[in-house]
């Protein structure tokens, strides 16, 4: 399809962007942090955005990790069709637990590389690295992480001295600078270049810390709040959403709260017959000791998978356990890269492998953390009016660029 019509992605059809479209995932944005900072009379924009805008609370990817959902965002699809459905995963093929952040695992064309294939202008800026390949993958223009903005190539990512261009030092993985900088490559992007469609994606170092209406928090989002608004400012149509949300992961004494699936099948089944799959897993986890609500399990064939289920089932702070035809029909995701089951812990309960296995002496807060279904629940906040609705079901944060491109009211 030409320009003055759209694109096609996925089965899904999306305008060429008539204004300047940029498309946030705040990481970790659990709907009470944008209504508590608003509360508070710290993020106007947000507060304007509430009053004549639209605001949503949609649902989000199960398993709510940061890959499966900003995959799911920028597809406009979930898991089953893209194919990412962990930062983490058990490779059947090659016999290998591995990250899951190499494009050849990604199954279907993002939005951004359609429309700069296309011929629109189109920029990436991600907090951090682990996410840059797959965002870029096909895509013609500009696309880096703030993790790894002095290392910016026109070759490579679209532009030379990322650092020069944002005037910001390089920040730290662990800091709420790391999403600052995003915010004002952002900025500067909109200012200098005036892309088409820019995806601004950031870490949630400040929501496994801190929660909704503190200190800490409200001033990391009165800060977004500003860059939000220097972009609508510029003419930007703005639609925000998250890749998950955020709860306390605590027991009454403030000690992580957790259920070590791994040690609990040793003990059933015998050492290493099963394997426990964590997909939060990633390089960065200090601030969550790889600790999160969603786990899947893989099995023996001579093991009854109903008599195992059942077990994990009665263990304290198991909310759900599904086999894998189940849990990939209820959470649209791909059975050949799941396990026999799957596993979900309650609101504030934690699922590991050993506890020898997670060193949580990086922890300098009571454990927050993400992955069930307690933190499916996010914002989708569009600094327009919106004009009808994906129909026969609910709306997800994977229709953010739905939103911005063909539901935004003239």
């Amino acid at each position: 399809m030409g320009e003055t019509t759209g694109v096609t992605v996925n089965g899904r059809q999306y305008r060429w962007p008539a204004s300047p479209v940029v498309v946030v995932c705040v990481d970790g944005c659990e709907p009470e942090y944008v209504t508590r900072v608003v509360e508070s009379g710290a993020a106007p924009w947000l507060a304007d955005v509430i009053a004549r805008g639209t605001a949503l609370e949609v649902d989000a990817v199960v398993p709510t990790f940061t890959n499966p959902n900003n995959l799911s965002i920028v597809t406009g699809v979930p898991p089953a069709v893209h194919g990412i459905c962990g930062n983490y995963f058990y490779d059947r093929e090659a016999g290998a637990e591995v990250m899951m952040n190499d494009p050849r695992y990604l199954r279907a064309e993002t939005i951004l590389a359609a429309l700069s294939g296309a011929g629109a202008s189109v920029a990436v800026v991600t907090a951090k690295d682990k996410l840059r390949r797959l965002l870029g993958h096909g895509l013609k223009g500009v696309c880096f992480s703030a993790e790894q903005a002095d290392r910016t190539t026109a070759g490579e990512h679209g532009l030379d001295d990322a650092l020069r261009l944002v005037g910001l030092p390089l920040p730290s993985v662990y800091s709420a600078a790391l999403s600052e900088f995003v915010f004002a490559a952002g900025v500067r992007l909109m200012e200098s270049a005036r892309p088409d469609v820019t995806y601004l994606s950031t870490t949630d170092y400040v929501q496994h810390k801190h929660a909704p209406g503190t200190p800490e928090a409200n001033a990391f989002y009165q800060m977004m709040d500003g860059y939000l608004a220097k972009l609508d400012g510029l003419g930007a149509i703005i639609a925000l959403t998250a890749d998950h949300g955020m709860n306390a992961k605590t027991d009454a004494a403030g000690a992580p709260a957790v259920v070590y699936l791994q040690d609990a099948l040793d003990a059933w089944l015998g050492a290493a017959a099963a394997r426990v799959i964590l997909p939060i897993t990633d390089p960065y986890v200090v601030h969550h000791g790889a600790l999160g609500s969603f786990a899947t399990v893989y099995l023996p064939e001579a093991v009854d998978l109903a008599t195992v289920g059942r077990r994990l089932a009665g263990l304290p702070g198991v909310e759900l356990v599904l086999d894998r035809a189940s849990a990939c029909a209820r959470f649209e995701l791909p059975p050949d890269r799941m396990g026999d089951l799957v596993v979900i812990s309650s609101r504030h309960v934690v699922l590991g492998t050993a506890a020898d296995r997670h060193d949580l002496s990086g922890l300098d807060a009571p454990l927050r953390s993400h992955g069930g279904l307690s933190e499916q629940r996010v914002p989708l906040l569009v600094n327009r009016r919106l004009r009808g609705a994906p129909v026969g079901r609910r709306l997800r944060n994977f229709d953010a660029f739905d939103a911005a491109l063909n539901r935004v009211a003239s």
